[in-house]
Formats: structure tokens, C-alpha cells, sequence
């Protein structure tokens, strides 16, 4: 145990400065007790509690909240191409600027505000148990909202900026998209024709792993990248590529055979979301 006391208080000297005394940036434990509080209870308490009761009706909270995140995920998107990508980063051997300039600094705040906003999105998890619609409580949903914020505190704390943040650009705007789907969804079924297009949202995401994967990928064959945590791109490269594959799992189950589409609408649309 001192051993490996030790070893972190040498590693966690490497971090960040200027993100000293930020919300939940002290240690990666409070992130991993939020994330292991919410799997428990979207695998287990929620049902549990849930089972002998009737299903809240959460349409008006759901509604607001699937807009809200819509106008935060076009906030973020904003930021984050004025803080580089739309004012000065090449899109290949973007390196982490660690400087207090106000460009610098304005990309760690929408680093840690889009660390953040992962940990709102785990609301979508706890709407369904609430609803009781947990077989939309799969494996691939709740795998990707728990590594996500736990993945990305070590990316604000170690690596604010550079390339290592494209991947959180195009999930912003795939965000947008996909949240708008979910808000006009919420409205009820009157407002369920104008969402022809859900096929074509997961489309979307599967173009958003693969320009992922790509963009990631060149830093194996650009010479003298200096970028600080070759770590980070290894990391990076391999969440691409695995929910690549996952969500091409689930296009095929989903399109190809039709097993995951509701039984009331073939369409795509689920007349109770």
C-alpha cells in the first residue's frame, strides 16, 4: 500500500497546474465512486426498487433535459473550435499548449466543462430504469457512459488541448443530433413522424468512430509528433475502434435483422420514448 502510494503521488506530479482546486479534479476517486454508484444502480438498485412499481412519467423533465443538453453540447462545440479547432489547429500534430494564454486556458475550461457534462448524461440510464424500460439498459449504453468520464479525467488533468480532443469535437456535434432526436422524441406521438431520419443518426455515429480512428491513427505515421501522452492516442485509437465495432454489432441486430426495432414501429420509433 505505501508502495503504491508512492508510485501515484510520483504520477500525479505530472498533472495539470493550472486545473489545482477544480471540481472533482483533486483525484480520479470521486470520479470512480460517482461511475461505480451509477452501475449498481442502473444494473441492479434501480430495478430492484423499480419492480413493484408503476413506471414514472417523465415527459416534461425528459423533454427539458434532452434540449438542455442539445444547447450545452452546441456551447461546447463552439469552444471548442475557438480554443483551437477553428483557430489554429492543423487537424494532425496538434500538441497540448500548457501556457496561461487565454486561448490555452479557454480550452482547459471546455475540457473540464465537457468531463462534466459526462457525468449529466448519465441521467439517460437513470430515466430508463425509472421508466422501466431496461432492456434499453445494454451492455454497449451503459459500458459507454461509465469510460467516458472516467477515461476523460485523466485527459483534463494530464492533457487539456491538442489533438487528443478532436474525438470530444465531433461527439459535441454528433451530440447535438442525436439529443435533438431524443427531445423531439420526448414531445409525444404526435411529433413522431418527423423522426424518419433515426437510422440515419446511427449512421452518424458510426462516421463520427471513424473519423475518430482515422484522425488518431496518423500519429503512427507522422514523424516527430511531439505530442506529450502517446498514451492518450493509444487510448483514444482503441475507444474508436471498439465502439466502431460495437455499434456496427448494433446496426446489424438493429437493421439487418430487425431485432432491436419496437414492435409498434418498424420505423425506427418507439411510440412510448
Amino acid at each position: 500500500t505505501s508502495k503504491a502510494i508512492l508510485l501515484y503521488g510520483e504520477w500525479i506530479k505530472d498533472a495539470d497546474p493550472r486545473l489545482e482546486g477544480w471540481p472533482l479534479m483533486s483525484s480520479p476517486f470521486p470520479t470512480t465512486f460517482i461511475i461505480g454508484t451509477y452501475v449498481y444502480f442502473v444494473t441492479s438498485l434501480g430495478p430492484k426498487l423499480m419492480e413493484n412499481k408503476k413506471p414514472f412519467e417523465l415527459r416534461q423533465i425528459m423533454t427539458f433535459y434532452n434540449f438542455s443538453v442539445v444547447a450545452l453540447s452546441l456551447y461546447m462545440t463552439y469552444e471548442f473550435l475557438m480554443s483551437g479547432w477553428a483557430t489554429g489547429y492543423s487537424f494532425r500534430c496538434d500538441i497540448v499548449d500548457y501556457s496561461r494564454s487565454p486561448t490555452a486556458l479557454r480550452m482547459v475550461r471546455t475540457c473540464w466543462l465537457y468531463f462534466f457534462s459526462k457525468f449529466i448524461e448519465l441521467l439517460d440510464t437513470i430515466f430508463f430504469v425509472l421508466r422501466k424500460k431496461n432492456n434499453q439498459v445494454t451492455f454497449l449504453h451503459v459500458f459507454h457512459h461509465s469510460i467516458m468520464p472516467w477515461t476523460w479525467w485523466f485527459g483534463v488533468k494530464f492533457a487539456a488541448g491538442g489533438l487528443g480532443t478532436f474525438h470530444a469535437l465531433l461527439n459535441c456535434i454528433v451530440h447535438v443530433v442525436m439529443y435533438t432526436y431524443y427531445g423531439i422524441c420526448s414531445l409525444g406521438p404526435a411529433y413522431h413522424k418527423y423522426l424518419w431520419w433515426k437510422k440515419y443518426m446511427t449512421t452518424i455515429q458510426l462516421v463520427q468512430f471513424i473519423m475518430i480512428t482515422v484522425h488518431i491513427g496518423q500519429i503512427y505515421v507522422m514523424d516527430d509528433c511531439p505530442y506529450q501522452y502517446p498514451i492518450f492516442m493509444f487510448i483514444i485509437w482503441l475507444y474508436g475502434s471498439m465502439f466502431l465495432v460495437l455499434f456496427l454489432h448494433f446496426w446489424y441486430h438493429a437493421y439487418t435483422k430487425g431485432q432491436r426495432l419496437p414492435k409498434m414501429a418498424r420505423n425506427g420509433i418507439n411510440k412510448d420514448q
